[in-house]
């Protein structure tokens, strides 16, 4: 058994039926819906008039107050772990893929059985590369994006983004995004699930970094996904703050400028 979770938050059904149908596939048995909306309007009704439309995948729906992109997964990961699900997506609801995705990752990982979780090469809608594959960030990396124009931050954002990354092969990367990230259940369990102190926007960093200290994370660019990427803390300032808030709690935990860790897995990277 697989599973798969997505938090949504006021959205319809419509707006994500992209990635249930992707997700409408063999390899997943059932989707755990965990909405932090906080509108009237209910979700769990348009849910059920579509449930027909697919017999072949199991559709939960939880409704749970907001505690963050992290700690609503963690709801369905439990879950999933208690249905005693082998594999588990973590997605967001503005992504798609191809039927042959996941296939192909659950394949790589049995054959790589050190492989703890992974990621396809992520596609914006039309069709170039979305730099989510990073190193471990170091604050100037994540405030100088955040904060400084472009042609100064450039030069090193290129470095933080792997922008010379080898897509023709298999990557072990410290960082892949929260927008797809494929765990093997038994390995998720033994780091932990994502700390729920991250609102949103770190946790991702931290998860994928307490995976690639004990397992491997890789990028598997065979295969794809496609992703909006909607930066919505750029067109919002109260998602502007709760970005700059848990960023300061990420480098709170793993160190500011004092990290061995952190530059002795870059440097490894860095240097194949």
């Amino acid at each position: 058994m697989n599973t798969s979770s997505i938090v949504i938050y006021n959205l319809h059904f419509i707006e994500f039926k992209p990635i249930i149908d992707s997700l409408n596939i063999p390899e997943i048995n059932i989707v755990y819906i965990v909405d932090h909306s906080n509108r009237v309007a209910s979700l769990e009704k348009e849910i059920n008039d579509v449930a027909g439309n697919y017999p072949n995948l199991e559709i939960v729906y939880i409704k749970h107050i907001n505690n963050g992109y992290g700690g609503g997964h963690n709801i369905a990961i439990k879950r999933a772990i208690s249905a005693g699900s082998k594999f588990h997506l973590v997605v967001n609801p503005d992504v798609w893929f191809p039927k042959e995705t996941i296939s192909g990752l659950i394949q790589y990982m049995n054959d790589n059985p050190d492989v703890g979780q992974a990621m396809p090469r992520i596609l914006f809608p039309d069709g170039s590369i979305q730099r989510v594959a990073k190193l471990l960030p170091t604050p100037v990396d994540m405030f100088g994006r955040m904060c400084l124009p472009d042609f100064i931050i450039r030069k090193r954002n290129n470095r933080f983004e792997l922008k010379n990354l080898d897509y023709s092969k298999v990557q072990d990367v410290p960082y892949l995004s929260g927008c797809f990230m494929f765990f093997k259940l038994e390995f998720l369990e033994e780091i932990g699930l994502f700390d729920e102190r991250f609102f949103m926007y770190a946790e991702d960093i931290d998860v994928t970094r307490r995976m690639h200290s004990s397992h491997r994370t890789v990028l598997l660019p065979n295969y794809i996904a496609y992703h909006k990427f909607n930066r919505e803390s750029r067109r919002s300032l109260k998602l502007f703050i709760i970005h700059i808030i848990n960023i300061i709690l990420y480098f709170n935990k793993w160190g500011w400028f004092f990290d061995p860790e952190r530059n002795r897995i870059n440097k490894q990277i860095i240097n194949g």
